[in-house]
């Protein structure tokens, strides 16, 4: 059995989801986002999402990570918040001692919708399918599930052809 702690990160909000693998059997343990205020300065936004990321690790204990990588927006400055955003919660995740993999968006989506170019909706719908009874709190909440579960199928593959 393994927990598996997915992040969908962002300056403004930060999902996560917690799940539990045992085997090809997936369960729901727990769900959120880390907001940050946008009035706040760049440093204090980081800061406080690196705090938060922290106290949740420390309460969730997770044994790996899995954090969606930067996609490209049409908006530069976005990209740049979001990369930093990024670079928090990996650093903040490796420095707790747990294995960190990182997954484009697009993979994400092939592995929960079955087509990369898949509507957060979809994703959304798929991720309550796959996790009957989650509760889910959010958009970002269920990208970060659905991160989670794509790390539990491509770690349950290694291991089978391992």
């Amino acid at each position: 059995m393994q927990l598996i702690l997915g992040l969908d990160p962002g300056l403004g909000t930060t999902g996560w989801g917690l799940i539990r693998a045992d085997g090809n059997r997936l369960s729901h343990v727990a769900n959120g986002e880390l907001k940050t205020s946008a009035s706040a300065p760049l440093a204090e936004r980081l800061a406080r999402l690196a705090d938060q990321l922290e106290a949740l690790l420390a309460e969730l204990r997770p044994d790996a990570a899995a954090v969606e990588e930067v996609f490209v927006n049409k908006n530069p400055q976005s990209t740049l918040k979001l990369g930093q955003a990024r670079g928090v919660a990996l650093m903040i995740a490796a420095r707790s001692g747990i294995p960190v993999e990182e997954y484009a968006a697009r993979l994400v989506k092939k592995a929960i919708v079955g087509t990369g170019s898949a509507e957060k909706i979809q994703v959304h719908a798929m991720v309550e399918r796959l996790l009957p009874g989650a509760k889910i709190t959010g958009p970002d909440a269920a990208d970060a599930l659905a991160v989670a579960i794509t790390h539990a199928h491509h770690a349950a593959s290694a291991r089978a052809l391992g």
